[in-house]
């Protein structure tokens, strides 16, 4: 059953370089086998664009599920734990 709920989520890292929360969920979602694309701020939208599509003070990274907003590192291993994903 795990392996069918993961083949089903698609999930999308909103990042940026030097963010150790940003390697940190990139890490986890590679040990978990998910599949997820990563995108980068100054290459794939800029500032504004994320402040509007996150929210005015959001913080690196935002990562979706799914189309479904997840929220930060801490948020997405908590999703991910509660989605029996991962154990801890």
């Amino acid at each position: 059953m795990l392996i069918n709920k993961l083949i089903k989520m698609n999930f999308a890292v909103y990042s940026k370089d030097g963010c150790p929360y940003c390697d940190k969920v990139k890490t986890v979602l590679e040990l978990t086998g998910s599949k997820f694309v990563v995108y980068n701020l100054g290459e794939h939208f800029e500032q504004k664009e994320f402040y509007q599509e996150f929210g005015d003070g959001s913080t690196f990274p935002q990562v979706t599920c799914d189309s479904e907003k997840l929220g930060g590192c801490v948020d997405t291993i908590k999703f991910l734990k509660e989605n029996q994903i991962i154990k801890v």
